[in-house]
């Protein structure tokens, strides 16, 4: 008879420095996702010592789905994405650029960065809220992540 293991909690780190991003970010997932265990960190240095398991961080665990901010405060998102994707401990991680900017050239870096998406923050509630749905409803239930089962 095959043992059974229980599915692996969907674990998010949200990468960002605005409040209200982060307050419909939360309540999307609560309302509508999958039951993902949700961390916050405000901003690229923290967002290191959090994946890295540093500092306060020491029992952090593994994200199986990072969201990043391109623009915030001490370290920004693409210095956190450049820094992630070359640790090859942390390379694996998903990690969707969810960032008000629409820049082609920002656009064109993050992917160069090997972002594995760039969202741009919908202005409308709704519609950033459904955005977000969608992101954790796609690397929670579709892709089939390392380290998670289902």
């Amino acid at each position: 008879m095959a043992e059974f293991s229980p599915p692996t909690p969907f674990e998010v780190l949200i990468v960002d420095d605005d409040a209200g991003d982060v307050m419909i970010i939360e309540e999307a997932l609560e309302t509508h996702g999958l039951g993902s265990t949700l961390h916050v960190v405000p901003d690229g240095v923290v967002a290191m010592q959090f994946l890295r398991r540093e500092g306060e961080h020491k029992d952090a665990p593994r994200p199986h789905l990072v969201l990043l901010d391109l623009n915030m405060p001490r370290k920004g998102g693409r210095e956190v994405l450049e820094e992630l994707k070359e640790d090859d401990e942390l390379a694996s991680i998903p990690v969707v650029v969810l960032t008000t900017s629409a820049a082609d050239e920002d656009i064109l870096r993050s992917y160069d960065l090997h972002a594995n998406a760039y969202v741009t923050k919908p202005v409308d509630f709704a519609e950033f809220e459904g955005v977000v749905v969608q992101i954790e409803s796609f690397y929670g239930n579709t892709a089939q992540l390392p380290g998670r089962r289902r």
